[in-house]
């Protein structure tokens, strides 16, 4: 009986997130794009490994909605009371959201978080409530960075409050607050997500990564010269910050088809007989050293661990903190402003 040998190529979001870890930052914008043409169950098992790879989901490349009709109305209306510092009483009587803020006001919410936390991740009953009471301000207070995405505040909290209680089932120890603000912030952001994909996001976001590529050929071709991000964004219409994040996906596009390329067996061999100066993989890494060389000592060696540029395995937040005595989150955060900084000197 002959077998039968069944191979099937992984999807690009497949391919995009095997290159993450745990603690990694994922762009929103740059998911959906990815997902476009996708089943709702792809889109679900891809924001499902994000979840499970303990990784941030970014939206702030995700555009505000905006919008006529008794909907967008009130998400305006949200972000006004959000920059006022929410205050209930701006609120009508017997809106839906001033009552759950009040409710929560009213709730008596006491304790040592952190001793809590160790007493929850025992199994202690009373002091996951507690930590519950506790959360729930922290979720009103979250929620406003989410804001104007086109989710409402109410529907923000009752995800926030779904990636607290999350949050408190799976602490096994560590800094609870960060573990805490982390599952509230995902879920939050997966609302936000799954919003944007249903308002048709993706499909405009890949109508303006091609509209980028053709007027940045074209321009390239009138001026004889790459274009600067202004002179794009004025034949586009759009601000040069809209133009920057729509280069930076194309930018991330481009380094994931890189990526997957597999050397045909003559194209090593020709490799193999060229002169090591003139490799890419020399090159490569000639150019990471001169950009690690604008870091301080500190900040090059976190990219070298995180990356693995001396040749040694990347290293997740954790083992990268442990081996330079920072937390995983202050590892996620100095990562995030050198990379930053790497693409200003670009």
């Amino acid at each position: 009986m002959n077998s039968l040998d069944f191979s099937f190529e992984i999807s690009p979001w497949e391919a995009f997130l095997r290159t993450k870890q745990s603690g990694d930052t994922v762009s929103a914008a740059d998911l959906l794009t990815m997902l476009e043409g996708e089943e709702e169950q792809f889109v679900e098992d891809a924001l499902n490994d994000l979840e499970i790879g303990c990784m941030v989901l970014d939206i702030s490349d995700l555009p505000k909605a905006g919008g006529t009709g008794e909907a967008a109305r009130r998400l305006r209306q949200e972000m006004q009371l959000v920059k006022k510092g929410l205050n209930p009483g701006e609120l009508e009587e017997g809106d839906p959201l001033r009552l759950y803020l009040e409710e929560v006001a009213a709730m008596p919410a006491f304790g040592d978080e952190m001793l809590l936390a160790e007493k929850a991740a025992k199994g202690g009953e009373a002091a996951m409530e507690a930590l519950t009471n506790l959360g729930l301000s922290r979720v009103i207070g979250l929620a406003g960075e989410h804001v104007g995405y086109g989710v409402l505040l109410l529907d923000l909290i009752q995800e926030g409050s779904l990636g607290l209680w999350q949050a408190i089932r799976c602490y096994h120890g560590g800094d609870y607050a960060a573990h805490r603000d982390r599952w509230i912030r995902f879920y939050m952001a997966k609302a936000v997500t799954l919003q944007a994909r249903a308002n048709g996001v993706g499909q405009k976001l890949r109508a303006a990564l091609e509209d980028y590529r053709t007027v940045d050929e074209r321009l390239l071709s009138d001026l004889g010269r790459n274009p600067t991000i202004e002179e794009i964004a004025l034949e586009l219409h759009m601000t040069p910050d809209e133009a920057a994040s729509i280069k930076k996906m194309l930018d991330n596009a481009r380094l994931l088809a890189q990526a997957k390329k597999v050397p045909e067996p003559e194209e090593e061999q020709e490799e193999e007989e060229q002169p090591v100066e003139n490799t890419a993989l020399f090159q490569m890494r000639q150019r990471i050293s001169d950009l690690l060389s604008g870091l301080n000592e500190e900040d090059a060696k976190l990219l070298t661990l995180r990356f693995g540029l001396e040749g040694g395995l990347p290293l997740s937040p954790e083992d990268a903190g442990r081996k330079l005595g920072l937390t995983p989150d202050e590892v996620v955060a100095r990562e995030t402003a050198a990379l930053a900084k790497l693409r200003g000197t670009k």
